[in-house]
């Protein structure tokens, strides 16, 4: 089959595993990242910084985290879909459950593995769960939210990534290399899943 002639699933039961493939894959993804060692996404520092700073889990400061920026919504005149509220709830589970089993990398080769593993995985999560068609994740409605005022969606991603990224390294995440690596990739890495799992 063709790139042009793949199917956007229509079906509840198959949007609903896409939703919730997308998210585990997002959580496990945020475990990588942070298990590696070598730097987390924007967001994923931020998390971090939070989880530190007041001795919750990494998911649980996730959950903490996307239900408040839910609340920004409400001016940006945002509204939350199903797969909103599953995003700020399972997000924070699957990466917890993803902390929980991952093995410490002991070496800088596997901490590279985790950190080129993570980033690949986030980027196939974020088309899984936004392909679903099913609401979009508390973050991204930030996103679609300043576009709404008037703002690209270059400006309002750079604008929100650059300030949770400051924000969470002052509080203590770990920004590095590997952030640096997700930046440059994750927006070709989207692109290219979108081939096989096109957004609804």
């Amino acid at each position: 089959m063709s790139e042009a002639t793949v199917p956007v699933p229509s079906s509840l039961p198959v949007r609903l595993v896409r939703l919730y493939g997308g998210l585990a894959l997002y959580g496990l993804a945020t475990a990588l990242l942070l298990e590696s060692g070598l730097g987390n996404n924007p967001w994923g520092v931020f998390h971090q910084g939070l989880s530190l700073l007041t001795g919750m889990s990494l998911g649980t400061a996730i959950i903490v985290v996307g239900a408040l920026v839910m609340l920004l919504w409400i001016p940006l005149r945002q509204k939350p879909g199903f797969g909103t509220v599953s995003n700020v709830i399972f997000i924070g589970l699957f990466a917890d459950a993803s902390m929980y089993v991952l093995p410490t990398p002991g070496h800088l080769v596997v901490e590279v593995f985790y950190l080129t593993t993570g980033v690949v995985t986030l980027a196939l999560a974020t088309v899984l769960y936004i392909g679903a068609g099913l609401g979009p994740g508390p973050r991204d409605g930030i996103m679609t939210g300043l576009m709404r005022l008037g703002l690209s969606v270059r400006t309002s991603r750079l604008l929100i990534e650059v300030t949770v990224l400051i924000a969470g390294w002052l509080l203590g995440g770990t920004a590095g290399i590997g952030t640096l690596v997700f930046a440059l990739a994750i927006g070709p890495l989207t692109q290219l899943f979108t081939r096989w799992f096109p957004l609804t």
